[in-house]
């Protein structure tokens, strides 16, 4: 599996790639705004241009960096696209640019925007990642028009998931979403015991059943890591080509878990691959090790 860093700071993007771990970069207008204001508050002063420049430089060709649209109609977005390939691919030619799956909101628009951006891009050989991705059926169609990655939103799903279910959260909390299931499980089986003698016609439209059943799923999608595994699943039964980037990742277990999926990216904050590397036990070896190495006088093998 790929690693993406998911950052728009420069130092972070830096220091991940001198470790040897990171094959692209993915950013947004809300990182690129974090990013800026850090710089600002320390003092620096901040060309949005030339920083989007040094993202790409530091990157390196080889590397995609993904730079995402703002707009919500395809002849602004394509507009947006076409400058941002422009400006910016010629740095290191590894510009993606990112296009929202559907971006109807209450404001109106209609909502194949973004797929008639995505198949105009792709006629005229600009690559594209679809960010807000929430379920298989919007990442079967972006690929269709011809995306060249889709990201799925795993954190924002669980959190959808767990919000309907009146779970109390944290941005960065592990969703045990096998824990709900057996839950459900254990009162579906608990109620279909007192309606033992029901006909089958009674149980199906009973709201008890149901809620057990799927208030559970979000359109019998269980998890943002069970969304990713169903859109491999599709790609892989019709030879997709287009990428899946695990995206909008809270935890190192759940980098794990997609990474289980067989999954072809996935695009991970720095404070998470720092997580990744941490274990009390690793911590707690380490300790051992060099108290017994200077006890032994190992250092003196080294003229330290």
């Amino acid at each position: 599996m790929k690693i993406f860093i998911d950052t728009a700071k420069l130092d972070e993007i830096k220091k991940a790639i001198s470790w040897g771990i990171v094959d692209g970069v993915t950013t947004n207008p809300s990182l690129i705004r974090e990013a800026v204001e850090e710089e600002k508050n320390a003092g620096k002063t901040v060309n949005l241009d030339s920083y989007i420049e040094e993202i790409c430089s530091i990157a390196g060709k080889g590397r995609p960096v993904s730079l995402e649209v703002i707009s919500q109609r395809a002849d602004k977005m394509i507009e947006e696209a076409q400058a941002l390939y422009k400006r910016f691919n010629n740095i290191a030619e590894n510009v993606v640019i990112k296009i929202p799956i559907n971006t109807c909101t209450e404001d109106a628009i209609t909502d194949y925007e973004g797929l008639a951006t995505i198949n105009k891009l792709a006629k005229k050989g600009i690559p594209t990642n679809v960010t807000l991705i929430m379920k298989p059926e919007q990442a079967l169609l972006a690929a269709k028009a011809g995306a060249t990655y889709v990201s799925p939103f795993a954190g924002r799903i669980d959190d959808h998931i767990r919000k309907n279910l009146g779970i109390k959260f944290s941005k960065n909390d592990y969703f045990d979403f096998e824990l709900i299931q057996e839950c459900s499980r254990k009162g579906l089986n608990e109620h279909l015991r007192k309606l033992a003698e029901e006909k089958i016609s009674t149980l199906y439209h009973d709201e008890k059943i149901r809620e057990l059943y799927t208030g559970r799923k979000d359109n019998g999608i269980t998890s943002g890591v069970d969304c990713v595994r169903k859109i491999l699943n599709i790609f892989k039964n019709y030879s997709i080509q287009t990428k899946v980037i695990a995206a909008s990742i809270r935890n190192s277990r759940q980098v794990r878990e997609v990474a289980e999926t067989g999954c072809d990216i996935c695009t991970i904050p720095f404070s998470v691959i720092r997580e990744m590397l941490k274990h009390p036990k690793t911590e707690e070896g380490v300790r051992k090790f060099y108290s017994d190495a200077h006890q032994a006088g190992y250092n003196e093998l080294f003229n330290l």
